[in-house]
Protein backbone atom coordinates (compact mmCIF):
# COMPACT_ATOMS: atom_id res chain seq x y z
CA UNK A 1 0.00 0.00 0.00
CA UNK A 2 1.32 3.41 -0.98
CA UNK A 3 0.32 6.76 0.47
CA UNK A 4 0.20 9.25 -2.38
CA UNK A 5 0.17 13.03 -2.16
CA UNK A 6 -2.90 14.33 -3.96
CA UNK A 7 -1.07 17.62 -4.57
CA UNK A 8 1.48 15.98 -6.87
CA UNK A 9 1.18 14.50 -10.35
CA UNK A 10 1.00 10.71 -10.23
CA UNK A 11 3.70 8.82 -12.13
CA UNK A 12 2.73 7.27 -15.44
CA UNK A 13 2.65 3.79 -13.92
CA UNK A 14 -0.20 4.79 -11.57
CA UNK A 15 -2.32 6.83 -13.95
CA UNK A 16 -5.51 5.42 -15.40
CA UNK A 17 -6.77 4.11 -12.08
CA UNK A 18 -10.22 3.80 -10.52
CA UNK A 19 -10.62 6.16 -7.55
CA UNK A 20 -13.08 5.89 -4.65
CA UNK A 21 -13.79 9.54 -3.84
CA UNK A 22 -14.86 10.65 -0.37
CA UNK A 23 -13.48 11.34 3.07
CA UNK A 24 -14.08 7.86 4.51
CA UNK A 25 -13.57 8.84 8.15
CA UNK A 26 -14.61 5.74 10.04
CA UNK A 27 -14.61 3.56 6.92
CA UNK A 28 -17.96 2.10 7.90
CA UNK A 29 -20.24 -0.21 5.90
CA UNK A 30 -21.27 2.58 3.52
CA UNK A 31 -17.70 3.64 2.88
CA UNK A 32 -16.67 0.03 2.40
CA UNK A 33 -19.34 -0.37 -0.28
CA UNK A 34 -17.96 2.60 -2.24
CA UNK A 35 -14.34 1.49 -1.91
CA UNK A 36 -15.27 -2.11 -2.64
CA UNK A 37 -16.98 -1.15 -5.87
CA UNK A 38 -13.98 0.93 -7.00
CA UNK A 39 -11.57 -1.89 -6.17
CA UNK A 40 -13.73 -4.49 -7.95
CA UNK A 41 -13.89 -2.33 -11.08
CA UNK A 42 -10.16 -1.74 -11.02
CA UNK A 43 -9.45 -5.46 -10.73
CA UNK A 44 -11.88 -6.31 -13.54
CA UNK A 45 -10.30 -3.70 -15.83
CA UNK A 46 -6.68 -4.36 -14.83
CA UNK A 47 -6.20 -0.87 -13.39
CA UNK A 48 -4.77 0.54 -10.13
CA UNK A 49 -7.31 0.86 -7.32
CA UNK A 50 -7.19 4.01 -5.20
CA UNK A 51 -9.12 5.25 -2.19
CA UNK A 52 -8.96 9.02 -1.70
CA UNK A 53 -9.36 10.97 1.52
CA UNK A 54 -9.02 14.57 2.67
CA UNK A 55 -6.77 15.74 5.49
CA UNK A 56 -7.57 17.72 7.47
CA UNK A 57 -11.28 17.01 7.25
CA UNK A 58 -13.02 19.90 5.44
CA UNK A 59 -15.13 20.56 8.53
CA UNK A 60 -11.93 21.16 10.53
CA UNK A 61 -10.76 23.67 7.90
CA UNK A 62 -13.98 25.66 7.83
CA UNK A 63 -14.68 25.38 11.57
CA UNK A 64 -11.28 25.12 13.30
CA UNK A 65 -12.87 25.49 16.74
CA UNK A 66 -15.24 22.54 16.37
CA UNK A 67 -14.99 19.81 19.00
CA UNK A 68 -12.88 16.74 18.06
CA UNK A 69 -14.87 14.34 15.89
CA UNK A 70 -12.45 12.08 14.02
CA UNK A 71 -13.17 8.34 14.00
CA UNK A 72 -9.83 7.35 12.44
CA UNK A 73 -6.34 8.73 11.93
CA UNK A 74 -4.66 8.76 8.53
CA UNK A 75 -2.55 5.79 9.58
CA UNK A 76 -5.65 3.82 10.54
CA UNK A 77 -7.37 4.70 7.27
CA UNK A 78 -4.32 3.61 5.30
CA UNK A 79 -4.38 0.21 6.97
CA UNK A 80 -8.13 -0.17 6.51
CA UNK A 81 -7.92 0.75 2.82
CA UNK A 82 -5.09 -1.74 2.34
CA UNK A 83 -7.10 -4.48 4.03
CA UNK A 84 -9.97 -3.69 1.66
CA UNK A 85 -7.65 -4.33 -1.30
CA UNK A 86 -6.68 -0.84 -2.46
CA UNK A 87 -3.30 -0.35 -4.11
CA UNK A 88 -2.84 3.14 -2.68
CA UNK A 89 -4.41 5.88 -0.59
CA UNK A 90 -4.49 9.34 -2.14
CA UNK A 91 -4.42 12.14 0.45
CA UNK A 92 -5.77 15.49 -0.68
CA UNK A 93 -4.53 18.22 1.66
CA UNK A 94 -7.56 20.40 2.37
CA UNK A 95 -6.36 24.00 2.61
CA UNK A 96 -7.43 27.40 1.34
CA UNK A 97 -6.32 26.59 -2.19
CA UNK A 98 -8.32 23.35 -2.22
CA UNK A 99 -11.36 25.08 -0.71
CA UNK A 100 -11.27 27.73 -3.45
CA UNK A 101 -11.36 25.24 -6.34
CA UNK A 102 -14.65 25.17 -8.20
CA UNK A 103 -16.14 21.79 -9.01
CA UNK A 104 -14.92 22.10 -12.60
CA UNK A 105 -11.42 23.11 -11.47
CA UNK A 106 -11.23 20.21 -9.00
CA UNK A 107 -12.03 17.79 -11.80
CA UNK A 108 -9.72 19.28 -14.41
CA UNK A 109 -6.76 20.27 -12.21
CA UNK A 110 -6.84 17.52 -9.59
CA UNK A 111 -8.61 14.44 -10.92
CA UNK A 112 -7.56 14.73 -14.57
CA UNK A 113 -4.20 16.55 -14.56
CA UNK A 114 -2.72 15.18 -11.32
CA UNK A 115 -4.41 11.79 -10.90
CA UNK A 116 -5.20 10.90 -14.51
CA UNK A 117 -8.10 8.73 -13.42
CA UNK A 118 -10.08 6.42 -15.69
CA UNK A 119 -13.06 6.19 -13.35
CA UNK A 120 -14.48 7.54 -10.11
CA UNK A 121 -16.80 5.83 -7.64
CA UNK A 122 -18.58 7.86 -4.97
CA UNK A 123 -21.45 7.72 -2.55
CA UNK A 124 -24.74 9.08 -3.82
CA UNK A 125 -24.46 12.10 -1.50
CA UNK A 126 -20.92 13.09 -2.52
CA UNK A 127 -20.32 16.84 -2.89
CA UNK A 128 -17.15 18.65 -3.92
CA UNK A 129 -15.74 21.96 -5.05
CA UNK A 130 -16.12 25.51 -3.73
CA UNK A 131 -19.25 25.94 -1.61
CA UNK A 132 -20.09 22.30 -2.37
CA UNK A 133 -20.89 23.35 -5.91
CA UNK A 134 -20.48 19.86 -7.30
CA UNK A 135 -22.54 16.71 -6.79
CA UNK A 136 -22.73 13.28 -8.38
CA UNK A 137 -24.68 14.54 -11.40
CA UNK A 138 -22.18 17.31 -12.07
CA UNK A 139 -19.29 14.89 -11.59
CA UNK A 140 -20.89 12.57 -14.13
CA UNK A 141 -21.24 15.37 -16.67
CA UNK A 142 -17.66 16.50 -16.13
CA UNK A 143 -16.50 12.90 -16.37
CA UNK A 144 -18.10 12.52 -19.79
CA UNK A 145 -16.38 15.70 -20.98
CA UNK A 146 -13.01 14.67 -19.57
CA UNK A 147 -13.00 11.00 -20.52
CA UNK A 148 -13.58 9.17 -17.25
CA UNK A 149 -16.53 7.20 -15.96
CA UNK A 150 -18.49 7.98 -12.80
CA UNK A 151 -20.49 5.56 -10.68
CA UNK A 152 -22.50 6.37 -7.54
CA UNK A 153 -23.14 3.73 -4.89
CA UNK A 154 -26.45 3.84 -3.03
CA UNK A 155 -26.44 4.28 0.75
CA UNK A 156 -26.10 1.13 2.84
CA UNK A 157 -28.84 0.63 5.44
CA UNK A 158 -28.69 -1.29 8.70
CA UNK A 159 -31.74 -1.75 10.93
CA UNK A 160 -33.75 0.38 8.53
CA UNK A 161 -31.47 3.43 8.70
CA UNK A 162 -28.63 4.59 6.46
CA UNK A 163 -25.15 3.91 7.81
CA UNK A 164 -23.23 7.16 8.26
CA UNK A 165 -20.33 8.59 10.23
CA UNK A 166 -22.81 10.83 12.09
CA UNK A 167 -24.77 7.79 13.19
CA UNK A 168 -21.57 6.11 14.40
CA UNK A 169 -20.63 9.22 16.37
CA UNK A 170 -24.07 9.46 17.94
CA UNK A 171 -23.82 5.87 19.15
CA UNK A 172 -20.36 6.41 20.64
CA UNK A 173 -21.25 9.60 22.51
CA UNK A 174 -24.27 7.87 24.02
CA UNK A 175 -22.20 4.94 25.31
CA UNK A 176 -23.12 2.32 22.70
CA UNK A 177 -19.80 1.04 21.33
CA UNK A 178 -21.17 -2.41 20.40
CA UNK A 179 -23.85 -0.82 18.24
CA UNK A 180 -21.25 1.48 16.66
CA UNK A 181 -19.05 -1.55 15.94
CA UNK A 182 -21.85 -3.12 13.87
CA UNK A 183 -21.80 -0.07 11.56
CA UNK A 184 -18.00 0.08 11.47
CA UNK A 185 -17.63 -3.73 11.17
CA UNK A 186 -15.01 -3.49 13.95
CA UNK A 187 -14.72 -1.82 17.35
CA UNK A 188 -14.03 1.90 17.53
CA UNK A 189 -10.28 2.09 18.15
CA UNK A 190 -8.10 4.81 19.62
CA UNK A 191 -4.44 4.71 18.67
CA UNK A 192 -1.79 6.60 20.60
CA UNK A 193 1.58 6.64 22.30
CA UNK A 194 1.68 5.59 25.94
CA UNK A 195 2.89 8.47 28.12
CA UNK A 196 3.94 8.81 31.75
CA UNK A 197 1.27 9.85 34.24
CA UNK A 198 0.97 10.27 37.99
CA UNK A 199 1.52 6.49 38.42
CA UNK A 200 -1.14 6.30 41.14
CA UNK A 201 -2.65 3.21 39.53
CA UNK A 202 0.63 1.39 40.00
CA UNK A 203 0.55 2.06 43.75
CA UNK A 204 -2.91 0.47 44.15
CA UNK A 205 -2.22 -2.52 41.93
CA UNK A 206 -3.80 -1.29 38.69
CA UNK A 207 -1.09 0.28 36.49
CA UNK A 208 -2.58 1.99 33.44
CA UNK A 209 -1.27 2.97 30.01
CA UNK A 210 -2.06 6.66 29.54
CA UNK A 211 -3.05 7.74 26.02
CA UNK A 212 -4.03 11.25 24.90
CA UNK A 213 -7.27 11.44 22.91
CA UNK A 214 -5.93 13.89 20.33
CA UNK A 215 -8.36 14.64 17.51
CA UNK A 216 -10.53 11.59 18.12
CA UNK A 217 -14.22 11.95 18.85
CA UNK A 218 -14.89 11.92 22.58
CA UNK A 219 -17.10 8.91 23.30
CA UNK A 220 -19.19 8.88 26.47
CA UNK A 221 -16.93 9.41 29.47
CA UNK A 222 -16.79 6.38 31.68
CA UNK A 223 -15.45 2.88 32.20
CA UNK A 224 -15.10 0.47 29.28
CA UNK A 225 -14.22 -3.14 28.65
CA UNK A 226 -11.36 -2.91 26.13
CA UNK A 227 -8.91 -4.86 24.03
CA UNK A 228 -5.43 -3.54 23.43
CA UNK A 229 -3.25 -4.32 20.44
CA UNK A 230 0.47 -3.85 20.91
CA UNK A 231 3.00 -3.06 18.21
CA UNK A 232 4.33 -6.62 18.42
CA UNK A 233 0.89 -8.05 17.62
CA UNK A 234 -0.10 -9.14 21.11
CA UNK A 235 -3.76 -8.66 22.04
CA UNK A 236 -4.55 -7.79 25.66
CA UNK A 237 -7.86 -7.56 27.49
CA UNK A 238 -8.64 -5.00 30.12
CA UNK A 239 -10.76 -2.23 31.56
CA UNK A 240 -10.23 1.46 30.86
CA UNK A 241 -11.26 4.83 32.15
CA UNK A 242 -11.99 7.33 29.39
CA UNK A 243 -12.53 10.85 30.61
CA UNK A 244 -11.20 13.38 33.09
CA UNK A 245 -10.75 11.22 36.22
CA UNK A 246 -13.02 13.18 38.62
CA UNK A 247 -11.35 11.65 41.68
CA UNK A 248 -8.10 13.45 40.85
CA UNK A 249 -7.05 17.08 40.73
CA UNK A 250 -6.41 18.61 38.30
CA UNK A 251 -8.67 16.77 35.84
CA UNK A 252 -6.82 15.47 32.79
CA UNK A 253 -8.60 14.04 29.75
CA UNK A 254 -7.11 10.62 28.97
CA UNK A 255 -7.81 7.07 27.92
CA UNK A 256 -6.31 4.87 30.67
CA UNK A 257 -6.50 1.13 30.01
CA UNK A 258 -5.47 -1.39 32.65
CA UNK A 259 -4.59 -4.69 30.98
CA UNK A 260 -5.31 -7.90 32.87
CA UNK A 261 -2.47 -10.27 33.65
CA UNK A 262 0.12 -8.07 31.94
CA UNK A 263 3.41 -6.84 33.27
CA UNK A 264 5.73 -4.86 31.08
CA UNK A 265 6.86 -1.41 30.05
CA UNK A 266 4.61 0.20 27.44
CA UNK A 267 5.95 3.75 27.75
CA UNK A 268 6.70 5.29 24.38
CA UNK A 269 4.96 2.49 22.49
CA UNK A 270 2.16 3.19 20.01
CA UNK A 271 -0.77 0.94 20.86
CA UNK A 272 -4.40 0.62 19.85
CA UNK A 273 -7.28 0.33 22.29
CA UNK A 274 -10.64 -1.03 21.13
CA UNK A 275 -13.71 0.10 23.06
CA UNK A 276 -15.84 -3.04 23.41
CA UNK A 277 -18.53 -2.28 25.99
CA UNK A 278 -19.51 0.72 28.09
CA UNK A 279 -19.79 -0.30 31.74
CA UNK A 280 -20.68 2.84 33.67
CA UNK A 281 -20.14 6.62 33.85
CA UNK A 282 -17.17 8.16 35.62
CA UNK A 283 -17.58 8.78 39.33
CA UNK A 284 -15.68 10.46 42.16
CA UNK A 285 -14.52 8.56 45.27
CA UNK A 286 -13.61 10.01 48.65
CA UNK A 287 -10.97 7.41 49.53
CA UNK A 288 -8.43 5.26 47.73
CA UNK A 289 -10.00 2.23 49.34
CA UNK A 290 -13.37 3.01 47.76
CA UNK A 291 -11.73 3.69 44.40
CA UNK A 292 -9.74 0.45 44.55
CA UNK A 293 -12.83 -1.59 45.40
CA UNK A 294 -14.71 -0.07 42.47
CA UNK A 295 -11.83 -0.76 40.07
CA UNK A 296 -11.84 -4.41 41.16
CA UNK A 297 -15.59 -4.61 40.46
CA UNK A 298 -15.13 -2.89 37.09
CA UNK A 299 -12.42 -5.36 36.09
CA UNK A 300 -14.65 -8.29 36.93
CA UNK A 301 -17.50 -6.81 34.89
CA UNK A 302 -15.11 -6.11 32.01
CA UNK A 303 -13.90 -9.72 32.02
CA UNK A 304 -17.50 -10.90 31.75
CA UNK A 305 -18.24 -8.47 28.92
CA UNK A 306 -15.15 -9.53 26.97
CA UNK A 307 -15.92 -13.22 27.48
CA UNK A 308 -19.32 -12.59 25.89
CA UNK A 309 -17.59 -11.56 22.67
Amino acid sequence: MERLDGGSVLPASLRGGIVALGNFDGFHLGHQAVAGRAIARARAEGRPAFVATFDPHPVRFFKPGVAPFRLTTLDQRERLFAEAGADAMIVFHFDAAMAALTAQAFVSEVLVDRIGLAGAVTGADFTFGKARGGNVEILGDLGMKNGFSVEAVAPVALDGEPVSSSRVRDLLVTGKPREAARLLTRPFTIQGVVTHGAKLGRTIGYPTANIALGNYLRPAYGIYAVRGRLADGRVLEGAANLGIRPSFDPPVELLEPYFFDFSGDLYGQCIEVELIEYLRPEASYDTLEALTAQIAADCEQAREALAAG
